[in-house]
């Protein structure tokens, strides 16, 4: 028997909604209370809630009129869809039947509100349950916007419209299942939403084009089946007057740049004058979708050219739309002093830590992963790449810090220039000599703008102009505008190469630095401390970049540079002290050792350390101060040593707590889980100061153990990959310079690291993001060959370290040996490996062979090609060195072996250019031992081309 409402529950249920929305806290308390109570342990909730969303009859209960029992509805809505969200299997088969009999009508109530809280609810019963929990909703909703009723009732064109954004929303949750469905659901519905662009309906007609535009990007076959009927759709729609169809044109143009170039090509011109007029929309929305098209078919190599002939109605439209509007003039126009007030925790931008990842020769490159949601897109309200990319073109100078029409156009701008250079210069130079002067602030600053927009693209042509423009774009970081110094940061900051490069190395001005570089410097270090705090930011930024593009240049003016940054770290708030750490690392990472005065020392690092006492453990500010004092530690050396202690001791405490919380979190998810960057940064910084204190680094390490060691190794086996990207980075760095003391801890070290190395436990997610998983294995490879390395001069240098029964620290690697060779070679064979990582692995396995070629030798000849052929790929260093060296000890236990791939060898050993003299002599020994062995080895040496032959015969012969 169906179910069936009873009056009293519905009743009591619709009070306690209508109470928790109220103004007296109490009963709103005990209201919520209830309500979760109910949530928790009736059976028949969520049907009392369908009850009450989809029928509109207010329901008798003291106070509740229609319009508090239209908020009570909604409100029944929004409990219904988080019951179904956070309460697993809080369905039954009976209330699911229930409401898939009785949601719909929730589409066909007049209020618009309702319609919409009954999608919500309808997208998220399928998201929870997958789309064959409703199999025919679809239809159903699709036939609803057809008009048919199955009772022969007209459909209103409202509810036409409430089914066709509740189909919106099932599309956008559950696109990648739509698309992967084995019954295509697809094919039907794409064909369908073609034809509901014929819809008299113009909200119907949006909403359509947007569904197509979500399976657009996915490449679906579907869409792809149906292009020419998309194509012929956006030329019927294109001048419509609804606003929101026109930005779903101007996005589904823009995505057939991708998609289908060939079919944008032919009719560029057509598309070109369309998106021209449609940027000049007064629909600010529908102006920056056809603003994204230049920035897509900028950076599209077939297509881009082809936007040539048209730069002078496409520029025209871009520096137009980069000049503030009314509205944004209004609210930031005229700012003044702002620094000595305290930042709003909401303006503080979040940090993100960066992951380091070790290539073969050593060296560590920084890793940003993306943050996406669990559909592998950017979640609402994050920034999209172009956002990102082009954030320093602005620091935050736009109202809501997001991506809009004036970043997009001059990101476009600047993409441009890059492509068509003196073309696109020539189209603004006119712009630029009636703006740049202009009396009224908003011209003049989107002239300074533009002028920086191009500074990649179209350098060489303005360089002819800077020795006129860089010393008015100095006088005018004191324009009484703000946004006009800010953006003047920006643009000096931009050209800050020029000024500290001479323009013409054939002719070179002595008076270059003097006339333009120093007085560019000394500009921007003086606005680091405008009464600004936007200024204040852009000009910490443009700092950087000066920083970057300058190096070395630096060098006289150091002090100067320090000085500014320690005021500023003692004046600037808490926002503004995240660019200002930047400024710090990358002076410390470009004039490295210069920075290790004592001089320099003693004014920067009281500062740094009054600010790192400042800073709480669980400060998200904690993450850029950490990568900042790993980069000074590096550039000071032994001169950070009497600041390493307290610092090294505070970075294995947050470790300690981050892990504690960890664990604490899995015991109870309603906690809130730890953010993983705090165990990043610390162990980046860990890194940091072994390689900078280098042999004094055993001192800490050894004072901290065995904490250190437990805590490093709980750190590799975290299930997150940046932590276990930089602790095997750390593992590495403990290997090259306090060996003596990981040494006791290898057993538990080596079964993680074994653990790490195994590529056939990845997933096909893994495997196809290279940027976190392989990233991990990276620096396990490298940590690996860093451990070998070092257990191999061991094995050399003592006695007792050759046993090879297993037992104590004696056995070396020997128990590792064969499970690290078997996950060695699988890396080094696989195709989907980076090479990068290819590269590690084969150091990996011949530095293995320095201290267990013994061990090695029976396996030869089924990894001695693979091996020479991914070393062949590293350049020499001292990484592929000793790895030759532990080939060439293998070889020789097993010369027979070396038979198939014996020439491949020779070449190798003639094409080394510079080896070590140890390494040389084991090459003279290798060859001159198979001269012996080969009975006509001058036969054999003819299948070695001539070069490479002669290079043995005089070499190594």
């Amino acid at each position: 028997m169906a179910w069936q409402p009873q009056e009293a529950p519905i009743r009591e249920l619709a009070g306690y909604l209508k109470d928790s929305l109220g103004q007296d806290r109490a009963t709103q308390q005990r209201a919520t209370q209830m309500l979760q109570q109910a949530s928790q342990q009736s059976p028949d909730i969520n049907n009392y809630l369908c009850y009450i969303l989809v029928h509109p009859e207010p329901i008798p209960v003291p106070g509740m009129d229609a319009n508090a029992y239209h908020i009570v509805r909604c409100s029944a809505a929004m409990l219904m869809k988080n019951n179904i969200s956070l309460i697993p299997n809080s369905l039954s088969p009976q209330t699911l039947a229930y409401i898939k009999s009785e949601l719909l009508q929730g589409l066909k109530d007049p209020h618009t509100g309702i319609r919409s809280f009954t999608g919500n609810v309808i997208t998220e019963l399928l998201r929870k349950g997958g789309i064959m929990a409703w199999s025919d909703v679809l239809g159903q909703l699709i036939g609803m916007v057809e008009g048919k009723d199955p009772s022969g009732a007209p459909i209103p064109t409202a509810v036409q419209e409430g089914a066709m954004s509740a189909l919106k929303k099932v599309c956008q949750d559950s696109k990648k299942a739509l698309e992967k469905d084995a019954q295509q659901p697809l094919l039907f519905m794409i064909p369908k939403f073609l034809q509901f662009t014929h819809h008299p309906s113009t909200a119907v007609q949006a909403d359509s084009l947007e569904i197509v535009n979500i399976f657009l990007p996915m490449r679906s076959h579907a869409v792809l089946a149906n292009i020419d009927a998309l194509i012929a759709s956006l030329f019927r729609l294109g001048n419509n007057p609804h606003a929101p169809l026109r930005r779903e044109v101007c996005r589904a143009l823009v995505h057939l740049v991708d998609i289908r170039p060939d079919k944008i090509a032919p009719i560029m011109g057509g598309v070109v004058d369309y998106l021209v007029q449609q940027q000049n929309d007064t629909d600010v929305d529908v102006s920056l979708d056809a603003a994204e098209f230049w920035l897509t078919v900028g950076e599209h190599d077939q297509l881009r050219t082809h936007l040539g002939p048209y730069l002078p109605k496409i520029v025209p439209v871009l520096l137009k739309s980069m000049i503030y509007s009314e509205e944004e003039i209004f609210r930031l126009g005229g700012e003044g002093d702002d620094a000595e007030e305290e930042d709003r925790a909401e303006d503080i931008k979040p940090t993100f830590a960066k992951s380091k990842q070790r290539l073969p020769n050593g060296e560590s490159v920084e890793v940003i992963d993306e943050l996406q949601n669990g559909d592998g897109d950017l979640s609402e309200g994050e920034i999209d790449e172009y956002d990102s990319d082009f954030e320093d073109l602005f620091g935050t100078d736009d109202p809501e810090g997001r991506w809009n029409l004036r970043k997009c156009s001059a990101a476009a701008l600047d993409v441009l220039s890059t492509v068509f250079h003196q073309p696109v210069l020539e189209v603004i130079l006119p712009y630029l000599k009636e703006n740049l002067r202009h009396p009224e602030w908003p011209y003049r600053e989107a002239a300074v703008l533009a002028l920086g927009a191009v500074a990649d693209g179209c350098l060489d042509g303005v360089s002819l102009h800077l020795p006129e423009l860089v010393p008015y774009l100095i006088s005018l970081l004191n324009d009484e505008e703000p946004l006009v110094r800010q953006i003047t940061c920006w643009t000096l900051g931009r050209y800050s190469r020029w000024a500290a490069t001479d323009p013409d190395p054939n002719n070179p001005d002595p008076q270059h630095l003097q006339k333009y570089f120093e007085p560019t410097m000394e500009g921007i270090l003086i606005k680091m401390l405008d009464g600004n705090k936007r200024v204040q930011e852009a000009a910490a930024s443009a700092f950087a970049n000066l920083e970057e593009q300058s190096k070395s240049v630096l060098e006289p003016y150091i002090k100067v540079i320090v000085q500014q940054f320690v005021t500023a770290m003692r004046q600037y708030k808490d926002r503004n002290m995240f660019i200002l750490y930047d400024c710090v690392q990358t002076l410390a990472e470009h004039v490295n050792e210069a920075l290790a005065q004592d001089e320099l020392v003693d004014i920067l690092m009281p500062a740094l350390i009054e600010r790192w006492k400042k800073v709480k453990d669980d400060s998200r500010e904690l993450f850029p101060l950490l990568e900042c004092l790993s980069y000074v530690s590096t550039a000071l050396g032994q001169k950070f040593q009497p600041f390493a202690t307290p610092i090294f001791h505070r970075c294995i405490d947050i470790i300690r707590v981050n892990l504690e919380k960890q664990i604490a979190f899995n015991n109870n998810p309603a906690l809130d889980a730890p953010d993983k960057d705090f165990l990043v940064t610390s162990l980046d910084l860990l890194s940091a100061l072994i390689q900078a204190l280098d042999s004094q680094s055993g001192i800490l390490v050894a004072e901290a153990q065995p904490n250190f060691f437990r805590l490093l190794t709980c750190c590799m086996g975290d299930h997150n990959n940046d932590v276990r990207q930089s602790s095997y980075a750390l593992l590495g760095d403990c290997a090259i310079y306090v060996f003596p003391q990981l040494q006791p801890y290898l057993p538990e070290v080596m079964e993680l690291l074994i653990q790490q190395l195994d590529i056939e436990s990845l997933s096909e997610v893994d495997q196809n993001n290279q940027n976190s998983s392989f990233s991990v294995i990276n620096n396990t490879c490298w940590s690996c060959g860093e451990i070998a390395l070092q257990q191999g001069k061991l094995n050399r240098n003592t006695q007792d370290a050759s046993r090879s029964d297993g037992s104590g620290l004696g056995a070396g690697m020997h128990p590792y040996v064969e499970s690290l060779y078997v996950s060695l070679l699988k890396i080094i064979q696989s195709s989907k490996v980076p090479a990068s990582v290819t590269e590690n692995a084969a150091v990996a396995l011949g530095r293995l062979g320095l201290g267990s070629c013994d061990e090695l030798a029976p396996h030869l000849e089924t990894f001695a090609y693979p091996f020479l052929d991914a070393l062949a790929k590293v350049a020499e260093t001292d990484e592929k060195d000793t790895a030759l060296k532990g080939f060439c000890m293998v070889v020789g236990r097993n010369p027979e072996a070396m038979e198939s791939c014996l020439v491949p060898f020779f070449r190798a050993i003639a094409r080394y250019k510079d080896p070590s003299a140890e390494l040389q002599d084991l090459f003279r020994q290798t060859v001159m031992g198979y001269r012996s062995f080969i009975a006509d080895f001058d036969a054999f040496l003819n299948q070695i081309p001539e070069g490479d032959r002669t290079v043995i015969r005089t070499v190594y012969v």
